[in-house]
């Protein structure tokens, strides 16, 4: 952890290196890519102690799928559902509960994430988990997801995640929610696993600090070139969904980029750029879940590969 602290240091007293912001969203990616990885084959290795194994599906193992949770695979803001769950267990006082509830309505509303709330929000959570142990967050995460996220879940979005499951890819979430809260959704969900915001810890303790900032904007699209690149990924084959502009960073770097739910300005890019558009908000905007272009290409490469590499194996046998 200091070594990724001296890294930012000196970086960041160079006039000619990158801003201060951008070494903060670098050191957001590569934390939340490393915390990933982990969770996931935590969960793995669990999963194979005591677990019936699902039935094997062929792997694609060069695409994934990438998809930002707030608005688009969830409805309203995954953090504040959580606060809305440690406020029924007496965790926050009821004038943070109010202002968080304000916060939720602005984005309802607009769509679109404000910085100010943002850095507020950051404050108190980590005056809030100062302290506390890590896996005390993710139970607490386990017990609000089944009280109250498992209802806001959009079914198209996630019809659109179980076709890339279906085709052998891995699918990851990415959100600035605490990693270890955005993988109990992506465990419930039964996805891969969560790129998420990752709160410093010592002996299994949150010190109060975070890894770099809040994984948001540049930073997702960091995490998911690292990623990506520990993977093996080939990001032209992959797939990102998002509602936001700000996840224009993330969006531009993937083959196909899918606008789910989207804000005024990303729908105008999404336009712009010919990105596909689905909207799941209302009967009369929603579009029919069908196999995104790349999807589709994707499981036909997929396909093509499996299929060669059995005849390689049936004339070397």
């Amino acid at each position: 952890m200091q070594d990724l602290q001296d890294q930012f240091t000196r970086i960041t007293r160079s006039p000619f290196g990158p801003s201060e912001e951008e070494v903060r969203a670098n050191l957001a990616g590569e934390a939340s890519a490393d915390a990933a990885i982990a969770l996931h084959d935590a969960e793995l290795a669990l999963r194979h102690d005591g677990e019936t194994p699902p039935p094997a599906i062929a792997r694609d193992l060069t695409a994934a799928a990438f998809f930002d949770v707030d608005n688009t695979m969830v409805q309203g803001a995954s953090i504040v559902h959580f606060a809305r769950g440690l406020a029924t267990r007496k965790y926050f006082k009821t004038s943070d509960l109010v202002d968080m509830a304000w916060k939720q309505v602005k984005f309802r509303v607009t769509g679109k994430e404000s910085h100010s709330d943002m850095a507020s929000g950051k404050e108190k959570a980590l005056s809030f988990i100062a302290g506390r142990p890590t896996a005390e967050l993710a139970a607490l995460g386990e017990e609000i997801y089944d009280e109250i996220i498992a209802d806001k879940i959009w079914p198209g979005t996630r019809a659109l995640a179980q076709m890339h499951l279906d085709a052998g890819q891995q699918v990851w979430l990415v959100t600035a929610t605490p990693v270890e809260l955005a993988q109990v959704i992506a465990k419930r969900l039964g996805l891969t696993g969560a790129l998420g915001t990752v709160a410093e810890s010592e002996d299994g303790v949150f010190t109060g600090r975070l890894v770099g900032d809040i994984l948001h904007g540049l930073g997702k699209a960091h995490a998911v070139r690292t990623l990506a690149i520990r993977e093996g990924l080939n990001l032209k084959r992959c797939t990102a969904y998002s509602d936001s502009h700000n996840d224009v960073p993330m969006l531009s770097l993937v083959g196909t980029a899918v606008a789910i739910n989207p804000d005024a300005d990303l729908r105008e890019v999404a336009k712009n750029r010919g990105w596909e558009i689905r909207d799941f908000r209302t009967g009369r905007k929603a579009a029919k879940v069908g196999v995104p272009t790349a999807l589709a290409l994707g499981a036909a490469g997929g396909a093509a590969a499996a299929v060669l590499s059995r005849k390689r194996e049936a004339k070397a046998s």
